[in-house]
C-alpha cells in the first residue's frame, strides 16, 4: 500500500491522500555513476521512466528521460568536480515509489548534496492563455501568479519548484537557461515548506503546496535533501497530460536542448551549502539550510 500526494487521471486535482493497495508489485530502477566523478556527496539527477495506462507518455515523462540521457552524454567525458548520479526511476505514477527507494539508498554513504528531478519538460505553448494556475495557487504564491498573468498567462516558460535550501542551485539553473541556445525563460518558485519531515506534514494543511511535491523531488526533500524540481507545470500546461495523445510531435525539441544544457551546467557546478552562524554541518543524507534572506523569501525572480 503507498499514500502520497497525487492527482485524479487526468491530473484535475491534487489528493492530499490516496492510499492504494498493489499486490506483487515490482519494479526496477536504473541508477548510474559518471566515471569522471570525484568523491563526496553526490549530485543526483533523476527522472521517472513510467507513465499511465493508454498514454504514450512522451512529454509524462520520455522528455525527462531523454533530457537525463543527453546530460550523460555531455557530462561523460568532462571531468567532474563532485559525484554526478544519474537515477531513472520506476513507479513514480503509483505513489514515487522507485524515487522513495532511491532516495532512502542513496542518502547512504556518502549521501547526497543535491537533486534535480525531471518532470514533464518537453511541452511550451506561446499562445496566452496556455498556462494555468491550481485552485488556491493565487493566495499562496502571489508574486508568481502575477509572473504569470502579467506574460499573458502563456505557457512558454520552464517551472523550477525549489526550497530555501536549494534557492542557489535554482537561480544557477535560471541563468544557465537564459544563456543557453535557444534561449530559455525560467520561472522560480519556491517552495515554503522546510525539508524534511514537518514539510510532509504543512502540505495536508496546506493543499495548493501539495502540487510541488508531486514528482520524484520529493522524498529526496522529505530527507533533507536540497531538490530542484524542472517542470512544464504538466496538466496545467499540457492538454494531452496523462492522455493518448501525448505523443512525441507535441514536444518543443529546441527547448528541450536549452533545458538539457541548463540542467549539466546546474549538475556540474551545485552550490555549495551555507551554514548559518554557530551552526555546523547538516542533517545525514542533506545539507544544512542556507541562511535567510529577503531575496530568498521571494517567490519567483
Amino acid at each position: 500500500m503507498c499514500a502520497g500526494s497525487s492527482t485524479d487521471r487526468h491530473g484535475h486535482r491534487a489528493l492530499a491522500l490516496k492510499p492504494r493497495l498493489h499486490r506483487r508489485l515490482r519494479g526496477a530502477n536504473l541508477i548510474a555513476s559518471l566515471p569522471s566523478s570525484g568523491t563526496g556527496p553526490a549530485v543526483v539527477v533523476g527522472a521517472h521512466l513510467d507513465s499511465v495506462s493508454g498514454s504514450p507518455g512522451a512529454d509524462d515523462n520520455a522528455s525527462g528521460v531523454a533530457v537525463l540521457l543527453e546530460t550523460a552524454r555531455l557530462l561523460a567525458e568532462a571531468p567532474l568536480p563532485a559525484p554526478v548520479v544519474l537515477a531513472v526511476f520506476d513507479m513514480e505514477e503509483l505513489g514515487l515509489i522507485g524515487a522513495r527507494q532511491a532516495a532512502r539508498e542513496l542518502s547512504r554513504g556518502d549521501g547526497v548534496r543535491g537533486m534535480i528531478c525531471l518532470e514533464s519538460v518537453g511541452y511550451f505553448a506561446d499562445d496566452p492563455g496556455t498556462q494555468k494556475l491550481p485552485v488556491g495557487f493565487e493566495r499562496v504564491f502571489p508574486e508568481a501568479s502575477t509572473a504569470v498573468r502579467e506574460s499573458g498567462h502563456r505557457g512558454d516558460f520552464a517551472l523550477v519548484v525549489h526550497r530555501r535550501s536549494s534557492t542557489a542551485a535554482a537561480r544557477t539553473w535560471q541563468q544557465a537557461a537564459a544563456a543557453a541556445s535557444p534561449s530559455l525563460r525560467a520561472l522560480l518558485l519556491r517552495d515554503p515548506r522546510p525539508d524534511g519531515p514537518l514539510g510532509l506534514l504543512i502540505g495536508l494543511a496546506v493543499p495548493p503546496a501539495n502540487h510541488l511535491g508531486r514528482s520524484d523531488h520529493a522524498p529526496f526533500w522529505n530527507r533533507g535533501v536540497p531538490a530542484l524540481m524542472l517542470t512544464d507545470t504538466a496538466n496545467f500546461r499540457n492538454p494531452h497530460y496523462h492522455r493518448s495523445t501525448d505523443v512525441p510531435r507535441t514536444l518543443d525539441y529546441e527547448r528541450l536542448t536549452a533545458v538539457t544544457e541548463a540542467t549539466a551546467l546546474t549538475a556540474t557546478s551545485w552550490p555549495e551549502p551555507q551554514t548559518r552562524p554557530g551552526r555546523r554541518g547538516g542533517r545525514r543524507g542533506g545539507a544544512p539550510q542556507a541562511p535567510d534572506s529577503g531575496a530568498e523569501r521571494d517567490q519567483s525572480r
